[in-house]
């Protein structure tokens, strides 16, 4: 988390930040040599792995920093963006939408199941992404994974240079500020698609994806003022006012929005809730039973849950019939929050389960929240304190610093198979350079050892990858190197072509090949004993949001990485050198102020990008 107050820039791009200490992740696909494929579908199931993310070049932590920049303006540190849609992931038994979960594999999501687990094709798998016929965007850069990846076969290299707004969508405004990344929902059997939106003033929309037309405008309960939350310390936040931040997910099959929102009762601090509520998506009405209260109902061993000094800023997850609902501090490291994971029966929601650091601090505050491969959730903290705003790190490790890995019930095995601290956590802490600001990305490399991995990123600037099958406790990553000049924070995205497996983040890379430069910064995953990591390529607006990657196919061919520059117009590179390929189109194709943690989606035929106070539609 940062400790300063949020630095402010102008107007387009806004980079914002939340939690304990920084943005979230992604994670990768591929098929058939190393192409990516982006589909679950088939008896047999063929797996997917995809995904490309970025991240921004911020040291902010804590509570959510907030850097406006506008068109051709520096933009500030901080931020990260999030995406969300897609569906579950290699070897689960719970679905995020689809309509049947396999036996010992993979479910999908938008209606299209398999029977008979997962397989991959050839090359490098993602774990969690899958395709169906019925094309719906339903959480987190797309698939559970958190890779980023959309196969579109609209997005060809040709269409990718003549992206432009489609004016025919050009009603869908809201009500913001807008942190959580959009969601689209594919009609049932009757009524239009839907482009899902939640924003801090507690509306969620569901929009006709086809006019920007609004069908229901959903308003919940009311939101917290900044000013409220002076009484944990002067300058405490910089979200105003304080509603919807993380991004929901949505269940397709029964057709429901999970989402949460900080609510109060005429602004007080004394009143702050935070809800977790689930939404009619056809209609926006609250579903019986629902919301839930967190301060009546999550605990975790004597540690209790005050909404008043967490800040919900990552992503939602669905996993084995709960809902996972990730928490951090508010900017600034404010008081005595802890690092919270909350997992909500979605049949049951009185049955609330949860996990918290034992030591203050720890948030988990990256935009991308969890990733999970369809057995369990995945997840990073942040700095660790022994007192309250010390910035002193405990004198034995105590979860922060860390990636776990936790079945759906949330019980810690204690193992060091289930978690990863670098050697020098205490120094991490010290310094506020923690890896809890993106999300861990999954994916799968046949013909590495191991081949089931997991890439954390951090605020040092060093990328890690890990061991799925045995994180390794405080020790040494199978690999790591530095890439980045800066703190990494964003929701970064993962894909494979036939050039080879990359993550993708925001931030100025280190080390970038010879003329290379920008705001996006690509690293090769080679197969090895173990693999090796490198900078690729480094592209892109000097400032961007967190990236996603579209295939025309899911061989990985014409792949693209999508981000929005400070500049407020969609930029796009390819995927396996960083040359632009598109550069913002016309003047008439500029957005309005862009949060930092926001990042597009791909639905068909067409990207969208959710500004601050509307939605924006792009098409070749």
């Amino acid at each position: 988390m940062l400790r300063v107050p949020p630095i402010l820039v102008a107007t387009t791009l806004t980079i914002g930040l939340s939690g304990c200490s920084g943005n979230s992740p992604s994670s990768s696909s591929a098929s058939g040599g190393n192409s990516v494929i982006s589909s679950a579908a088939g008896s047999g199931g063929t797996a997917v792995i995809g995904g490309s993310n970025s991240g921004p070049a911020s040291t902010a932590k804590g509570g959510s920093l907030a850097t406006t920049v506008t068109a051709n303006t520096s933009a500030g540190t901080g931020g990260a963006t999030n995406a969300s849609g897609g569906s579950i992931s290699i070897g689960g038994t719970s679905t995020t939408g689809g309509t049947l979960s396999t036996t010992g594999g993979t479910s999908t999501t938008g209606g299209t199941s398999t029977t008979g687990g997962t397989s991959t094709t050839g090359g490098t798998t993602q774990a969690g992404t899958s395709v169906s016929s019925s094309v719906s965007v339903l959480e987190h850069h797309n698939h559970p994974s958190r890779d980023g990846v959309y196969v579109d076969a609209a997005f060809t290299a040709a269409h990718a240079a003549t992206m432009h707004i489609d004016t025919s969508f050009a009603n869908a405004q809201i009500a913001g500020p807008t942190y959580a990344q959009p969601l689209y929902l594919a009609a049932s059997t009757t009524g239009p698609d839907l482009v899902i939106a939640a924003t801090e003033q507690n509306h969620v929309y569901g929009i006709n994806a086809a006019t920007g037309a609004k069908v229901w405008d959903q308003t919940l309960s009311p939101t917290l003022p900044q000013s409220a939350l002076a009484s944990l310390r002067p300058g405490c936040g910089n979200i105003n006012p304080l509603g919807v931040t993380g991004t929901p997910v949505i269940d397709q099959a029964s057709r429901t929005i999970y989402l949460d929102a900080m609510t109060s009762t005429g602004g007080m601090s004394s009143t702050a809730k935070h809800l977790v509520y689930a939404l009619n998506a056809d209609t926006g009405a609250i579903k019986s039973g629902w919301p839930v209260d967190l301060n009546a109902k999550a605990t975790f061993g004597t540690t209790l849950f005050d909404s008043l000094v967490q800040n919900q800023r990552g992503a939602l997850t669905l996993l084995g019939g709960k809902v996972f609902v990730p928490f951090g501090g508010h900017i600034g490291d404010c008081s005595t929050y802890h690092g919270w994971m909350v997992g909500i029966s979605v049949t049951d929601p009185t049955q609330v389960t949860a996990w918290a650091t034992r030591a203050l601090a720890g948030g988990v505050w990256a935009p991308a929240g969890s990733a999970s491969d369809g057995t369990s959730v995945y997840f990073a903290t942040g700095n660790t304190e022994n007192a309250a705003n010390t910035f002193t790190a405990p004198s034995t490790w105590q979860d922060g610093e860390s990636v776990f890995k936790l079945p759906a019930t949330l019980a810690f095995s204690n193992l060091t198979t289930d978690y990863w601290a670098p050697t020098n956590w205490a120094a991490l802490d010290r310094a506020d350079s923690d890896i809890g600001g993106t999300a861990p990305v999954l994916f799968d490399m046949p013909g590495a050892t191991p081949s089931t991995l997991a890439m954390a990123l951090g605020k040092d600037g060093r990328a890690y990858l890990l061991n799925r099958a045995n994180l390794g406790g405080i020790a040494a990553p199978l690999a790591s190197a530095t890439v980045s000049g800066g703190a990494i924070i964003n929701s970064a995205a993962a894909y494979t072509t036939s050039a080879g497996t990359f993550v993708v983040f925001r931030g100025g890379g280190s080390g970038c090949p010879a003329g290379q430069s920008g705001g996006l910064t690509a690293i090769k995953v080679t197969a090895g004993s173990p693999p090796s990591l490198a900078v690729a390529w480094c592209g892109g607006p000097s400032t961007v949001v967190s990236p996603i990657v579209t295939m025309s196919n899911a061989q990985g061919a014409d792949a693209v990485v999508w981000t929005v520059g400070n500049d407020s117009k969609l930029h796009g590179v390819n995927a396996n050198t960083g040359q632009s390929v598109f550069a913002g189109g016309s003047s008439t194709d500029v957005v309005a102020t862009v949060q930092g943690f926001q990042t597009p989606i791909v639905a068909n035929g067409r990207l969208f990008v959710a500004s601050e106070n509307q939605i924006y539609a792009f098409t070749p």
